[in-house]
Formats: structure tokens, C-alpha cells, sequence
């Protein structure tokens, strides 16, 4: 999305949370405590992946610009997510009616998906989390390298943006644990070539080195746990989830009327892809039905982007396309949980 940048960076509290909805992701705790006005309050908890399907609220104070596309999704508001963060800091979710960020209608459609409290992830749920955060990274670099070798630039230019503006700082944090060398610098240096000398040789070179930091970031995680399918859907699920939302935003009376969350929904869907087919071929040996299913939805799914360009007419709707990945995290869910029972006995 085309948005001034990014006011939550410079709200006092910096918070984490989880990118999934009650269908995908990581999973939060449930923070829904009438009468909260405090911000800062904290939820620390344990959360495994056989959490799945609790209700995730999205924290208002904090969730970067792909997670409150949540909410301008559902409402049909556009450019919602950055009338939130202009509004920040909130102390209780009624605020949004209060600072005249939504209207009361609006907010009874949504105030069951808003929190303002922190959640402090743990565990596996944590680790998802980070990934499922640099895989948005590389969704955006994704549609950014296509539309760079189509000669535009200009459109190129917000998805090399997002990942430095947007996602680095929430996970920086994480990235710190893990010792992971900073890639900050060579992020906001490509960003800068590709505005100011966007046909200059080094912008290839730049590219490349951005998505090998990013990477590498990922390879920060044990090899076994990123090969793990159960762990991988996780992060599949979530990069769906985020997809959904952006396409949702992308489009508005049967039109593609935002081609950047076109394009951001596309680099999501084609990176949870890549990493489905990391492990497709251990869920063709254990679960072969569920694979099947998955496989035939994403290819389905994909379909709906047929290039990096919009096409003229939306190929499906958004109630078509959220099938679809409700189809996948269903499916991926079997796999989850069959996972989790095994890990407890």
C-alpha cells in the first residue's frame, strides 16, 4: 500500500503481535477485558500452534499496515489502515469512535477483531510469527523484481518501501535475539537507487543483496523447523491470511481500484506458495489427500493474478479468493494438529 509512512514508529510502545486471523497465522491470546484503557497493559502466554483457531484481535497501537488492512477490508473504507495509525496512540478500542477514525456502526462491525493490548509471543508461536513477517518481506521483493524487469519502477518503488519502512522495525527486535547482521542500510539503499537511478547496473546488484539478507534472516531458524510442514503451513497460513486482506482492499465495487495491494497480495500468495512447495513433497508421502487438496486450491488461487500488472476486470471475487484460502488453512490445519497430538504423547 501507498501510504504516508508509517506514524506507529514513533509511538512510545513497541509492541508485538501476531500477523493471524482466527483462520491462519500465529495465534494470539485473547485480550478482550471490557473497560481496558491502559495501552501498555501486557498478555504474556505460551502459545502453540494448537491455538490455531482462537479468535486473533489485532492491536491498533501497534499492527503494521498489512494487518489493519483487516479492517479496511471488511469496512470498504478506503485508506482506513493509515487513518488508524494517523490516529495513534489509542487507549481503549472505543477510541477509533472517539478520535472519529470510524463511525459507531463501523466500529460494532469490527470491535470483536481490535485490542490495544500487548501480546508477547513465546515459543514456536513466536518463531512463526518472525517468519511469516520476513516472508512478507520477500512477497514484497517478490512483485518489486517483476515489475523492476517490466520497466516500472515507479510502481516497483512502494514494495522495495514496505519492507524497510513497515516490517523491519516490528521485527528488529527478533532479529536482535537471533544475532542476525543488520540489513536495514542495504534495504534503504536499494530503495534509494531504485528512486533516484532506477536504470543503473547496481540495482540488480543491490536487489540481490536484499533478498540474500533476507534470507538469511530466515536461516536464523533451525533447519529443521523451517523444513517442518506442520511449522511451514503455519507461516503459509499467515501470508494467506495477510493476502486475503489485501486483495480485499484492492478492490472495490467489482474493480481492481488499488493495484498495490494487488500486487502486495500477489507477492504474498506466490511466496506462500514457494514455501508450500518446500514441503510438498513430505505431505505427498504422509498426508496425500490433504496435499492433494492444498496443491489444487493454490493453483486455483493463483490464477487470480495472472500478472504483476492488474488485469482489467478482477479474474475472481473476494468472497471467491477467501474461499479459497480458507480452503488451504483448513486443509493445512489437518496437519497442525495432527503435528501437535503427536508432539503431546
Amino acid at each position: 500500500m501507498l501510504k504516508p509512512r508509517y506514524i506507529c514508529l514513533a509511538v512510545a510502545a513497541c509492541f508485538i503481535v501476531s500477523l493471524s486471523s482466527c483462520t491462519g497465522g500465529t495465534p494470539t491470546a485473547d485480550n478482550s477485558q471490557s473497560g481496558t484503557t491502559n495501552s501498555n497493559t501486557q498478555t504474556t502466554e505460551t502459545v502453540s500452534h494448537s491455538g490455531h483457531g482462537n479468535q486473533a484481535k489485532i492491536n491498533i497501537n501497534s499492527a503494521i499496515l498489512s494487518q489493519l488492512d483487516k479492517f479496511e477490508a471488511k469496512l470498504g473504507v478506503p485508506a482506513l489502515s493509515n487513518k488508524i495509525q494517523a490516529g495513534r496512540p489509542y487507549g481503549s478500542p472505543e477510541d477509533l469512535v472517539t478520535k472519529k477514525v470510524v463511525t459507531q456502526e463501523q466500529f460494532d462491525q469490527i470491535k470483536d477483531m481490535v485490542t490495544v493490548q500487548e501480546v508477547v509471543l513465546t515459543g514456536e508461536a513466536k518463531d512463526v510469527d518472525y517468519m511469516t513477517k520476513l516472508g512478507l518481506m520477500e512477497g514484497h521483493l517478490l512483485v518489486a523484481q517483476e515489475l523492476l524487469e517490466q520497466n516500472q519502477p515507479k510502481q516497483a518503488e512502494p514494495h522495495i518501501g514496505h519492507p524497510v519502512e513497515e516490517i523491519y522495525v516490528d521485527v528488529e527486535d527478533q532479529l536482535n535475539e537471533r544475532k542476525v547482521k543488520e540489513f536495514k542500510t542495504t534495504l534503504e539503499s536499494l530503495q534509494d537507487l531504485v528512486k533516484s537511478q532506477p536504470k543503473d547496473a547496481k540495482v540488480k546488484t543491490n536487489f540481490t543483496a536484499s533478498v540474500q539478507s533476507v534470507d538469511s534472516a530466515i536461516a536464523a531458524l533451525p533447519e529443521a523447523q523451517r523444513n517442518k510442514p506442520a511449522f511451514v503451513l503455519q507461516v503459509v497460513n499467515g501470508l494467506l491470511d495477510a493476502a486475503n486482506s489485501e486483495y480485499g482492499a484492492a478492490i472495490a465495487d467489482g474493480k481492481i481500484t488499488a493495484a498495490i495491494e494487488y500486487q502486495d497480495s500477489r507477492g504474498f500468495v506466490f511466496y506462500a506458495d514457494k514455501l508450500y512447495q518446500g514441503i510438498s513433497s513430505q505431505l505427498a508421502q504422509t498426508n496425500p489427500e490433504t496435499h492433494k487438496a492444498i496443491q489444487t486450491s493454490f493453483t486455483e488461487l493463483k490464477k487470480v493474478w495472472p500478472a504483476v500488472i492488474p488485469p482489467a476486470t478482477p479474474v475472481k471475487t473476494t468472497q471467491e479468493v477467501t474461499k479459497l484460502i480458507k480452503d488451504i488453512e483448513a486443509n493445512s490445519q489437518k496437519v497442525i494438529d495432527k503435528s501437535s497430538t503427536q508432539a503431546q504423547k
